[in-house]
């Protein structure tokens, strides 16, 4: 199961009390136990959280939680990963220790810096990685919002993105989110996160070498173990399917392995490459089906299909029903309120 440090819901009752919410009780649905909310030795069910999140929300009413969330939350909530980042030797540093040892904070998040076709700008990849990770836009806007306040942390509180992605349609105004964010905001994308200048990469910080090197030996203490092949596999299969790319071919050169190599790797897990491509093109259907209201030839672009009909197709055999019957059924399911609501009666 994966875990986030408790630190993720820090104020989190807070916040939700002063909105008119019971955090007890929506976090009693969420299965998580309110003595570890905000305490960083505690694993919290990385689902539960999105879930307590979502909930949260809805029962409040409240378009603009995550983001509300985040405004009372800062690098501190990262533990010893946002010490080794604040003390690196630049901006770019400090991305790639975010990028190494997230797993200490949440094996289940990842952050990477990927260049861009203008060379003056990069984008700066925030992603959940979750196998059959739920809808979950609010949770995408406190991790943007977070993530956001370290990077002003690190650069000034003057710094501002060139622009921030989200991967679902608005939950309010487009305007409230340029004024959040100070920038341009894009919806409905591919990747969540910031397209910067690659300038800013450069920036030197507050240096410190002998606490990054005693910081950066205990991450690597608490992050020994790396992260299965599948789970990369998954990772470039995301990245590559818009491009048509997604081959066993093309895959294996990623790793400098045969295909032959990866098929056998794979095996070994109890993964086929067809099946992780399949599971990839799942979960992204059911997150733009469920929270962005793109086209349906657009959503067949992003999944790599050449044919709209196999994407109906896929459709059906996923969730038994065409593409534009599943995103009217998954809009219109009980809102979160209304599980927590079964979930504690029935739970006593």
């Amino acid at each position: 199961m994966s875990v986030v440090r408790g630190t993720a819901l820090v104020n989190y009752r807070r916040l939700v009390t002063q909105l008119g919410g019971d955090p007890a009780r929506l976090l009693r649905a969420a299965g998580i136990r309110a003595a570890d909310v905000g305490d960083y030795d505690a694993f919290l069910p990385f689902r539960g959280v999105l879930h307590a999140i979502e909930s949260a929300a809805t029962a409040t009413a409240t378009t603009d939680f995550g983001r509300r969330l985040a405004a009372l939350q800062g690098i501190e909530v990262l533990g010893p990963v946002g010490v080794a980042a604040r003390t690196a030797a630049t901006v770019a540093d400090a991305l790639e220790i975010f990028g190494t040892y997230m797993a200490a904070y949440s094996p289940a998040i990842g952050i990477h810096v990927e260049p861009l076709d203008d060379p003056q700008r990069s984008f700066v990849v925030f992603e959940f990685l979750l196998e059959h990770t739920p809808p979950a836009p609010q949770s995408t806007e406190l991790s943007l919002g977070v993530s956001l306040r370290v990077l002003r942390f690190l650069m000034g509180s003057d710094w501002s993105a060139v622009s921030v992605h989200f991967p679902h349609d608005p939950l309010g105004p487009a305007a409230d989110y340029r004024a959040y964010f100070g920038c341009t905001a894009h919806f409905a994308e591919r990747k969540a996160g910031f397209t910067i200048r690659t300038s800013d990469l450069g920036r030197p910080l507050h240096r410190d070498d002998i606490a990054h090197r005693a910081i950066v030996e205990y991450l690597n203490t608490l992050t020994a173990h790396e992260s299965s092949l599948a789970q990369s596999v998954r990772t470039v299969i995301r990245q590559l399917l818009p491009t048509g790319a997604t081959t066993m071919e093309v895959i294996a050169a990623q790793f400098n392995l045969h295909p032959k190599t990866l098929q056998r790797r794979l095996a070994d897990e109890g993964a086929t490459f067809t099946m992780l491509v399949d599971q990839v093109r799942k979960d992204a259907a059911e997150r733009y089906l469920h929270t962005t209201g793109i086209s349906l030839s657009h959503l067949t672009r992003e999944l790599g299909y050449a044919e709209q009909s196999a994407l109906t197709r896929s459709c059906h055999r996923w969730f038994g029903c065409s593409p534009a019957t599943y995103r009217k059924q998954s809009r219109s399911r009980p809102s979160y309120r209304d599980a927590d609501h079964k979930l504690d009666t029935s739970g006593g």
